[in-house]
């Protein structure tokens, strides 16, 4: 079946907009951008050795106390060197010097304590995608941690389970310090998701996803809209391969790029369980041949590798826009297992929608063509963090309508504070995989989105933005107070 969006997809990969719509934006120089890149430093990318390296599993941070029913954690952002590229050092801006950071497990109802500290040369703010949190804590954009500074975060974990993740969202610093690093997982669990059957343990497995551009030294380059981050990285590693057992396996997929659209397909077309969004479980689980992941969004799958002999290599493939970075990673089937876990018919309930009290309509638009100064804007304005765009009653659920605008240029939503429900795209149902909870949405060329949010955790000032990071550097996000 050809769908709208495979359509749109080829569309927009004939027009050489590949999965960034970063072809249409001219060189900006953004804040330490560096300088165009040459045919040389788009070599290193061009050339690296398909499933050479092993798919690394990213760390699991340890506390350093327990005491009270909280977990406290210490964490140094710093400057550190990786081998990426085999025999090659990269200079990487990182949490406690692991590239990707490292996986935080949470429980809800536990809170958790994070010292920040931050050795860097530029300002950062901490922010924890998908979490409710109160303002204090969310890690807005103005809201920084100067260099040599340190800062606590605590996160109460009042809300369900969900795959969150953390990163940096110092305003016009964002697309470039979670670029070169400043990214990590949390994943937030509950006796609900516990309880289930499904795979766990070893055979539960985070796969974070972005793209990079390296030069030939094996030097990360940084551009605000670089058509050339064109290597594909999984967990911090170009294309690697993961040996695993011929059984199920739970995969949280994640899209950690700045801007590259993902949709991921198994190269012989095979079957995989989506059973979670950005928001945790979904209330029942969908068969799927492809998943689209927009910069930000999270989804979880499981995979029965059982089906394939040992010995198999079956390759993960990403089939959005042009073929450049078509290859993700390659699963190799290297042994037999016995399994006990299974997929249930039903994950979670998820509570009616109240009756809304209001609605909103949300404008994304940036520049077009050939602009000496191209801006992104929200609802035409860019972002001021002076001015409140947005007034909302505290323990209200509105309906918002989000369209995006432009031509040719892809966006995405991401409201902070709350997860929302998807109720339309472009005036029809959304697809199984967009009615759970959601904390950003995919917004292709000329799409609409109609999503209800309930705002009754905390009051104050929270941003909402394009995720596409380079356009929310731009100035694509705007502010709300809640009260």
């Amino acid at each position: 079946m050809v769908t709208r969006r495979r359509v749109l997809g080829a569309g927009l990969a004939a027009t050489g907009v590949g999965f960034t719509g970063a072809a249409l934006l001219p060189a900006l120089k953004a804040r330490g951008a560096a300088s165009a890149p040459t045919p040389r430093a788009q070599a290193a990318a061009a050339t690296v050795e398909l499933y050479r390296v092993p798919m690394p599993k990213v760390p699991v941070l340890a506390p350093v106390s327990t005491a009270g029913g909280t977990d406290t954690y210490e964490v140094t952002m710093r400057t550190a060197r990786k081998e990426i590229f085999p025999g090659l050092q990269t200079e990487l801006r990182t949490f406690d010097g692991h590239f990707p950071g490292p996986t935080i497990k949470a429980r809800r109802g536990r809170p958790v304590v994070i010292r920040q500290r931050n050795t860097l040369d530029v300002h950062t703010s901490v922010h924890l995608h998908g979490a409710a949190l109160p303002q204090s804590e969310d890690g807005a954009p103005m809201d920084t941690i100067a260099p040599g500074a340190e800062r606590l975060y605590t996160y109460p974990n009042k809300q369900p389970h969900a795959s969150l993740w953390y990163h940096d969202h110092a305003h016009h610093l964002e697309s470039e310090n979670v670029y070169r690093g400043l990214h990590g997982s949390y994943l937030l669990t509950d006796d609900e998701e516990e309880a289930l059957p499904l795979p766990k343990g070893e055979h539960d497995v985070l796969i974070g996803i972005r793209d990079a551009h390296f030069d030939a030294t094996g030097a990360l380059v940084y551009q605000m809209g670089d058509r050339a981050r064109s290597t594909l990285l999984v967990n911090g590693a170009p294309y690697p391969y993961f040996e695993v057992d011929a059984r199920s396996y739970r995969l949280r997929l994640a899209n950690c790029s700045n801007q590259r659209i993902l949709q991921l397909r198994l190269e012989d077309d095979g079957d995989m369980v989506q059973i979670g969004s950005d928001g945790g479980l979904l209330k029942h689980p969908s068969t799927v041949k492809s998943l689209y992941l927009s910069s930000g969004e999270r989804a979880d799958v499981v995979i029965d590798f059982s089906r394939y002999p040992v010995g198999t290599k079956l390759v993960l493939k990403n089939t959005f826009g042009n073929a450049e970075a078509g290859q993700v990673m390659r699963f190799d089937v290297v042994r037999t297992a016995e399994d006990e876990s299974s997929v249930p018919s039903r994950l979670r309930a998820l509570p009616p929608l109240p009756k809304p009290t209001a609605e909103r309509t949300v404008v994304l638009r940036m520049d077009e063509g050939a602009h000496p100064d191209p801006k992104a804007y929200l609802d035409e304005k860019v972002y001021d963090h002076h001015r409140i765009d947005q007034r909302v009653r505290f323990g209200a659920s509105e309906i918002w309508t989000v369209t995006n605008a432009n031509g040719r240029i892809p966006h995405n939503f991401h409201l902070h504070l709350v997860q929302f429900r998807v109720l339309e795209r472009n005036g029809k149902a959304p697809a199984p995989g967009e009615r759970g909870l959601k904390d950003t949405v995919l917004l292709l060329p000329g799409e609409t989105v109609k999503l209800q949010a309930t705002f009754d955790t905390y009051q104050g000032e929270y941003v909402y933005h394009c995720h596409m990071l380079d356009h929310s550097a731009m100035g694509m996000m705007a502010t709300m107070k809640i009260a």
